[in-house]
């Protein structure tokens, strides 16, 4: 610590590096884009390094991390520096009457690889979620809707656990606010889920059943097999596409979207990779000039099926390691997690 205090970039590193897993999952919690959160963690780490001075050591120092990440946060909400929503532009092709248009279009998706030793961190006493519920699609859609204290609140205690007061210390606040933004975020999140409780657990990451509805999935999509794609699908299953706006709920809704993709171009690969917790698959389509890269699917697994799927833009899959074209062999794509999205500064702070 005093090493840092004096300016010692790589003790400034060696402590704060062990934090910064953990602390980006914070920010693409608190965000609900994988963009905004690296951007929130850049300006953490560059304001703990400017205020290391200020750290009394009254609380730990990754207590004191998380405050400054998430009023850094709070902060790019109260900005609303968001992706605007992004209408269809594909011009002559319109794609079926959707069932509805959705409010989170920022929402971008988190890889899998990122989450090692982000989400297997000593939980608080008040902690109520699963660190691998609170990382998925819809827990972190669930959230974008909370008014940003709430969202805060309810994070800080529910998911991390942190004690009332420590987080009304990190908010500049009474236990007492805490409190109540905590029960209101609480009954905002049940509307928003209100039936995970009943609905059945889905198939355990990288289990056989999850194994076997992937297997499925994978030959349905790249053969066009419209009739096999629809047997897999759970009665409400629900189709998104952010940013853009479009939903379609129920199964005949996304089964008619699936074969207006499939009739405007039928030939698909599938490279497997993992987001959220949940199966993904960066998803290419052949074109007469080459095998282009066209999005990013995550599937979210429930009732021995597949409850949702969301859509992704093509740009997200760099961030996964993936290229945004095949070779044209067939040659299925590698790489790391960590792509022109995840920038790596020279900085004691990057």
């Amino acid at each position: 610590m005093s090493r840092a205090r004096a300016g010692d970039g790589e003790a400034f590193r060696a402590l704060t590096e062990p934090h910064r897993r953990e602390l980006q999952v914070h920010c693409y919690r608190m965000l609900g884009s994988f963009q905004d959160a690296e951007d929130a963690l850049q300006d953490t780490m560059l304001a703990a390094w400017r205020g290391l001075e200020r750290f009394d050591g009254r609380a730990s120092l990754r207590t004191w991390l998380y405050r400054i990440a998430t009023n850094q946060c709070l902060d790019a909400l109260r900005s609303a520096r968001r992706r605007p929503a992004k209408q269809w532009n594909i011009p002559g092709i319109e794609p079926p009457e959707p069932t509805g248009y959705g409010e989170i279009h920022w929402l971008e998706p988190y890889p899998d690889a990122l989450l090692d030793g982000a989400i297997s961190v000593p939980l608080g006493p008040e902690a109520r979620y699963e660190q691998t519920e609170s990382i998925s699609l819809a827990f972190v859609t669930a959230l974008q809707i909370l008014p940003p204290r709430q969202l805060a609140v309810l994070i800080l205690r529910d998911v991390l656990g942190f004690h009332a007061n420590e987080v009304a210390d990190m908010l500049d606040t009474t236990v007492e606010s805490v409190k109540s933004a905590l029960k209101r975020g609480r009954a905002g999140m049940q509307r928003s889920l209100p039936v995970t409780e009943a609905r059945a657990r889905p198939a355990a990451a990288n289990s056989l059943a999850e194994e076997a509805i992937v297997a499925k999935f994978v030959t349905a999509y790249e053969s066009a097999d419209i009739d096999a794609l629809v047997a897999l699908l759970t009665d409400d299953v629900f189709m998104s596409m952010p940013p853009i706006p479009l939903e379609y709920r129920g199964r005949d809704s996304v089964a008619r979207f699936c074969a207006f993709i499939f009739g405007s171009a039928p030939t698909y690969e599938l490279v497997p990779t993992r987001a959220n917790g949940q199966p993904a698959f960066g998803v290419y389509r052949h074109t007469p000039t080459g095998i282009h890269g066209s999005g990013l699917f995550v599937l979210t697994l429930a009732d021995g099926g597949i409850d949702a799927m969301t859509v992704f833009e093509n740009t997200v899959l760099p961030v996964f390691g993936l290229p945004m074209e095949l070779d044209g062999n067939g040659t299925r794509a590698t790489g790391n997690a960590r792509g022109p999205l995840c920038p790596r500064s020279d900085q004691p702070w990057g």
